[in-house]
């Protein structure tokens, strides 16, 4: 990650030049050659750069190399050590398979300009997502990208056109659509098995605030500069990114400008759901009225067009939906399946009924979507969608006023509401240009 001007003597200009030629004409792209038991051609292989190497790349890394065909061969981080330990530990995944090395790189441009990645895993820091994923785009790489997909709304569109327009493939991080909790709920709710949706309370924690960190010495392993990235420069704070040592979760997910609190920490799992089972996935709400009392963490609601109300509340589980129907209820979350009547929890399909997309394995459907040139099952235009519905509701918290929104156009009705769909940028950074 590093910003947009010249950096021994490699720029960003320099690094779309050479995409460019790299992408507009045909290549033989050298790859070891395999053999024996468990074969699988070169040609067959997704080679993957990751790009952001912290604690939660490493749930990525397990799963995604448990599809055969992958392979890592290179990785990017500010943080030299957690990168250094990311490559020991592709490193000893690559040996199960072809042993293949794990070249480090500082810059993520520079691993994107390989010929031999064929794919990235971007597991960096919300802001740095719109930047990651649009210059991967545009390298020819197609893309796993964690959630939320962006850190502003205008951000999560400008993803969208760049995926479309080079004709990637990217899935978004919501790997609850794989599991059968949140399937088994969607599947009910969309097909009426508890009615009618009169109400849905979804239960995460609260909103972004303001970073109000104290400033301390800067680690000689990190290059706080380039961590900061496009974002408005303030000094570090181990919280936002702590060393490797301390192993524990980075809480840059917190504050304004890095994140969206857990409104798009876990709000972007449920309130995924919550667009998946309403058959949402092209749009969304069309109000979003805050609670009275300011300074509240939770009280919001949001309404679509059909009148289904939804709720951002405590309701007895954490991180987990109640879907409130005329003739039932669903309660899900990734532990938890609760059903009224109960034997909805087990019901199988009719014949008739209209299901979603099915995925048992998240990592392995964008790995078949890669190969097919299809749509996985969360889309950029899915995470794109979702990120928008929590970014929208940080908005009316921050505001704390009533908010239309036309999901058709993507604006508000309130010029100050529609300035917050994106936000500044340090001199030199930018994603314009795609």
């Amino acid at each position: 990650m590093m910003n947009n001007e010249k950096s021994g003597g490699y720029s960003r200009r320099n690094f779309l030049k050479a995409s460019a030629v790299a992408t507009a004409g045909f290549m033989i792209v050298p790859r070891q050659v395999l053999g024996g038991t468990g074969f699988i051609a070169p040609s067959d292989r997704i080679n993957l750069g990751y790009i952001g190497t912290g604690k939660q790349v490493y749930t990525l890394l397990r799963n995604i190399g448990k599809v055969q065909e992958t392979m890592v061969v290179a990785a990017c981080d500010v943080d030299r050590k957690k990168l250094a330990k990311f490559v020991g530990e592709a490193t000893q995944l690559n040996a199960t398979k072809s042993g293949h090395p794990v070249p480090a790189f500082g810059d993520y441009r520079e691993l994107l300009a390989r010929p031999d990645v064929d794919a990235v895993v971007v597991a960096t820091p919300d802001h740095w997502h719109a930047m990651n994923v649009i210059d991967a785009a545009k390298s020819g790489k197609d893309i796993y990208c964690e959630k939320p997909l962006a850190l502003t709304i205008d951000e999560g569109r400008a993803m969208v056109e760049a995926v479309k327009k080079y004709k990637r493939v990217l899935q978004t991080g919501s790997m609850q659509r794989s599991q059968y909790n949140f399937r088994q709920a969607a599947d009910l709710v969309k097909n009426g098995y508890i009615g009618e949706i009169k109400e849905i309370n979804v239960a995460v924690g609260e909103p972004v605030k303001q970073c109000d960190l104290p400033s301390m010495p800067i680690p000689d392993y990190l290059d706080w500069d380039r961590w900061i990235g496009p974002s408005l420069y303030r000094g570090y704070h181990p919280t936002l990114s702590p060393p490797i040592e301390d192993d524990k979760w980075a809480w840059w997910r917190g504050y304004r400008g890095f994140g969206g609190g857990y409104i798009t920490d876990w709000g972007a799992h449920m309130f995924d759901i919550v667009q998946w089972a309403l058959d949402m996935d092209a749009s969304g709400p069309v109000s979003f009225v805050p609670p009275e009392q300011p300074g509240s963490v939770e009280g919001l609601y949001f309404t679509y067009a059909n009148g289904v109300r939804v709720n951002h509340k405590a309701w007895g589980q954490h991180n987990a939906i109640q879907f409130v129907g005329t003739e039932g209820k669903i309660e899900v979350s990734r532990g938890a399946l609760n059903t009224e009547p109960v034997g909805l929890a087990k019901q199988s399909p009719k014949a008739s009924d209209k299901l979603v997309y099915h995925s048992d394995n998240h990592y392995q459907d964008w790995i078949d979507a890669i190969k097919k040139r299809s749509k996985p099952i969360a889309d950029v235009e899915v995470g794109h969608r979702t990120a928008s519905v929590c970014n929208a509701i940080n908005i009316a918290y921050e505001l704390q006023q009533p908010l239309g929104w036309n999901p058709k156009k993507e604006l508000f009705d309130n010029a100050y509401a529609n300035m917050l769909k994106g936000r500044p940028y340090r001199k030199g950074w930018d994603y314009q240009d795609f």
